[in-house]
Order: C-alpha cells, then structure tokens, then sequence
C-alpha cells in the first residue's frame, strides 16, 4: 500500500499573516536591514540590504564591484552597532592578506604599493594605525572561504556554518560567481550558474542570511557600438550580466556598474552626462524591491579603496 504523501499546500491566510507580522516588524524598527555607507543605494533597495535576499553586482574587471562589497562589509559593524550578525565571505579570487592589506591602505590613505613595496620603510605611526585598525577589526565575526568549491561544496559549508552559529543573521558574499567550480555532471558555466541561483534562493528559505554575489559582465558590453558618446547602448542592461538568465530570476535586487572613461564615453547615455575623469562609476539598479530602476553616479577613490557618492554630472549643453 503506497503512502499518503506529506500534504506541502497551506493555505494564503498564513502568507498575509506572515506578511503583516513582517512590516509590523519594519515599522516598529525591530526587523531591520544593513545600512550601507551610501544614502542613494540604501534608497534604491528597502533601506539597505534586507534580509532573506540576494544582491548580484555585475561589472567588468576594475569597474569597482569588489570595492563596493569590502567598503559594505568594512563599514557594516559600524554603520549598524545594535544588530547582532556575522559575514562570511566566499573570496575566491585574492587571498587573506590581500583584502586586509586593502584594508590597511582605505584607513591610512595610503596606496597598496605605498604600504607593500619592497624596501620601503614605514612610520611607526602608519604601522600603529594599522596595529590598532586590526585589533578593533577582529572583534567583528568576519570569516572567509578561500578555497574555490563547487556548489555542493558551498552548500555544506553554509550548512556548517549556520548550524555552528544558529539563528545569528548572516551576511555571505561571493567574489565571484565565474570562480565557483563546475561539478563533473554540468555540462558548462551556466549549468554552474543556474543550481547557484537555485542554491540561493533555498538558503534564503532555510536561513536568516542574506547574499552579495560579484559577477562578470558578457561580451555584448564590448561592442564597438556601445562607446559611442550619448547613446542608451552605453547603459548597463540586465542582458549584460553574465548568466543573467540564470541568476536574475533568483535576484532580489541586481546592480550593472559602469566605468565611463574605461571605454573613452565622455558624454553618458541619451542625457549626455558629462564623465570628467576615469573615477566617475556609474551604478544601474536594473532589478530592486522597490521596483524602481534608477542610475546613481559615485566617485571611486582607488588608493583608498573606496568609493562616495557624487553629484549627478552636467549634462552637454544641446545645440
């Protein structure tokens, strides 16, 4: 006699009332997201990085994505003291002592090279800065993966890590999705792309965490056509993300960002937003909660590894 299978329906009453235990949550401050160090990105989300979501950051090498995630996981502690949660990091692509010499170099104002060239002698004041900058900084729950894994892989080590600290919120950052191993049985990246976005979503079920995933743009964004000044093909579209297909269906909020001056645009999109140096980022919020697809402009500060906010640009004067 065959078994009566496990009923998995419930009816809709129990989403509503869930939903409205959620916002009396939010209104009440006692269900809260992570404010990042940027009032216009906080915007564009639900006044941060909500929990239970994931946020895919799409770039091309050097456009700045990685300064984003370190800047948002380095100022987090600080930016939200009452919240009790942990960041684990999967840094697939630099080492240890990489981002924390990163680290060392946004806090003192000093280049990577300044701080790391063979030779160089530094103050004494420059190596207390960075004594006492770590000695604060590994009071905060920050671990990393370093080691490339398959998804599986990931799986368990999640697993591992929020049975170890249960119940404690989260933040899991990936840098970056192309650097995940393919399992033997998928037959290529996007097989890959498509069980992580999969994964995210079941850990987003199965846990108080949320996602920060890098990824790369496709080729379409190297098209001799889209550099051309004042053209809507300079913008950042969600087909650019690398498996968008894969991953945009998982996303709750997905992020192009641009580097103007990488492509030589001096005039930016139909608007014609004058780009003046090659630190002008432009950040596309193509997918957010809210629903409101937007573009903010940020001055990147690469020696300090950081970026801020900066006012719109001037557009060309129209003749």
């Amino acid at each position: 006699m065959m078994s009566k299978p496990k009923e998995s329906w419930v009816g809709q009453y129990a989403a509503f009332n869930e939903a409205l235990k959620y916002m009396f949550r939010r209104s009440t401050g006692e269900e809260k997201s992570i404010y990042t160090p940027w009032p216009k990105f906080n915007d564009a989300a639900t006044d941060g990085l909500e929990w239970n979501t994931l946020t895919v950051i799409g770039g091309r090498p050097g456009s700045g994505k990685t300064l984003i995630k370190d800047q948002i996981i380095r100022e987090s502690f600080a930016l939200n003291p009452n919240d009790n949660f942990r960041v684990l990091e999967f840094q697939f692509e630099m080492v240890g002592r990489t981002s924390a010499i990163r680290e060392f170099s946004s806090i003192t104002g000093k280049t990577y090279k300044e701080l790391c060239s063979a030779g160089s002698v530094l103050s004494k004041d420059t190596l207390n800065t960075c004594h006492l900058y770590a000695k604060e900084r590994v009071k905060h729950p920050v671990d990393i993966v370093s080691t490339p894994m398959t998804v599986n892989q990931m799986r368990e080590q999640i697993d591992a890590y929020m049975n170890l600290h249960k119940g404690v919120n989260t933040m899991i950052t990936l840098d970056h999705t192309m650097l995940v191993k393919r399992a033997p049985y998928q037959n290529n990246t996007l097989d890959m792309l498509f069980e992580l976005g999969e994964f995210f979503t079941q850990c987003k079920r199965d846990y108080p965490c949320l996602f920060i995933a890098l990824s790369q743009l496709n080729r379409n964004i190297d098209n001799p056509d889209r550099a051309i000044d004042g053209k809507y093909g300079n913008y950042i579209l969600e087909s650019d993300i690398f498996g968008s297909d894969a991953m945009l269906q998982h996303a709750d909020m997905l992020i192009g960002i641009n580097r103007p001056a990488k492509q030589k645009i001096r005039f930016y999109g139909p608007d014609r937003y004058i780009i003046e140096n090659d630190r002008t980022l432009v950040l596309h919020f193509l997918k957010a909660r809210n629903g409101d697809a937007r573009m903010s402009f940020f001055k990147a500060k690469f020696e300090q590894m950081q970026i801020e906010e900066m006012a719109t640009p001037q557009q060309q004067e129209r003749r």
